[in-house]
């Protein structure tokens, strides 16, 4: 025999329940009991592996005890067999249309007994294990969903589910934010790594939660540049004043951060290709000319300052200040003015 089973019998007569009872202590089970449907119902409970339950009882007979525990979502999985005197074929019916797993009449036959008894108890194990496997599966799949959202947007995990792919698109106009931490790698190399990185981690906490104050998408993190856009998968009236209001809080939370780094900001505005890349792990990412020259900005521009393009300024003008630096060699672009946001 596999492991014992825990079974409620619920009969009104002290006779069959002790009759019962023998019978199921002889073949290694433990048996609770009840002798009426009320405290059939109290007793049985999640450790309750089968219930026998006599039909006639004074009060609540056993059909509406059936119906009942068939009708609780946390009871229902409990196997039923019912033995009763009743041998008419409608109550019969009745009981297996409620969800009985069996009917036995009285006086029922033991060997019969202890076989539907070993059969139930074994369907059981059998759905209590399914039942696992199935928690485990949701709890995997919940798993993966999470990774998913650490991953990728929310929009296109959402189009990922839907359509098993994401379709790349060109977004315009988009605001293109990098902020680079002035002086990394020499900072880097005099610190243990340990120190290192825990600051850089709660910087990019910091900075993550005032994208999502602001209405940024953060894109990804290069090194200890951190990239983010406005309007491109969420529109917003002026991705350009999002992005500045939000560049600007990174320089002073920055300062306020324990490591005290120094940051340039870079912003431009224009069209991009977005899309997801990779098999084996999945990058959401940006392409196209207002990226490479989002990154040149702040590359170019003067640290501890918001610096937009000449494009991109247009957008703030009635709501900052700021200073011209004039014309800038830009690789790839020629010279191009630059100006430093005053917050």
């Amino acid at each position: 025999m596999d492991q014992p089973g825990r079974i409620l019998v619920v009969d009104d007569e002290l006779l069959n329940r002790e009759l019962l009872g023998a019978m199921i202590e002889i073949v290694g089970h433990e048996m609770i009991e009840a002798e009426n449907g009320v405290e059939a119902l109290e007793k049985a409970g999640p450790g309750v592996d089968l219930v026998l339950l006599d039909i006639m009882m004074p009060g609540m007979d056993g059909i509406e005890v059936l119906r009942r525990l068939k009708a609780d979502e946390a009871r229902r999985h409990i196997p039923v067999v019912v033995i009763s005197a009743l041998s008419a074929l409608d109550t019969i019916v009745t009981c297996i249309e409620l969800g009985a797993d069996d009917y036995l009449p009285k006086p029922f036959n033991q060997t019969l007994l202890k076989a539907r008894i070993g059969a139930c108890l074994e369907k059981k194990r059998l759905r209590d294990r399914e039942r696992d496997y199935l928690r485990q599966i949701e709890m995997e799949k919940q798993r993966s969903d999470e990774l998913l959202h650490v991953i990728l947007p929310h929009e296109i995990v959402q189009e990922l589910r839907a359509t098993n792919t994401v379709k790349p698109r060109r977004y315009e106009p988009v605001a293109v934010l990098f902020c680079d931490i002035v002086e990394f790698t020499p900072y880097c190399a005099a610190r243990p790594p340990e120190e290192v990185i825990c600051q850089l981690q709660e910087l990019v906490e910091t900075y993550e939660d005032l994208c999502l104050q602001h209405d940024l998408q953060k894109i990804k993190t290069i090194g200890d540049a951190f990239m983010a856009t406005a309007g491109l998968l969420k529109p917003v009236e002026n991705p350009v004043l999002c992005s500045v209001r939000c560049g600007l809080e990174m320089i002073a939370a920055t300062r306020r951060l324990s490591a005290a780094w120094n940051v340039r900001v870079g912003i431009h505005v224009g069209p991009v290709v977005a899309g997801v890349v990779g098999h084996r792990q999945y990058l959401f990412d940006l392409w196209g000319d207002t990226v490479n020259t989002a990154a040149r900005i702040e590359s170019h521009g003067v640290r501890g300052a918001v610096n937009v393009s000449r494009d991109a300024w247009p957008h703030i003008a009635g709501h900052f200040q700021a200073e011209s630096l004039g014309g800038i060699p830009v690789k790839g672009k020629g010279e191009m003015e630059l100006f430093a946001v005053k917050g």
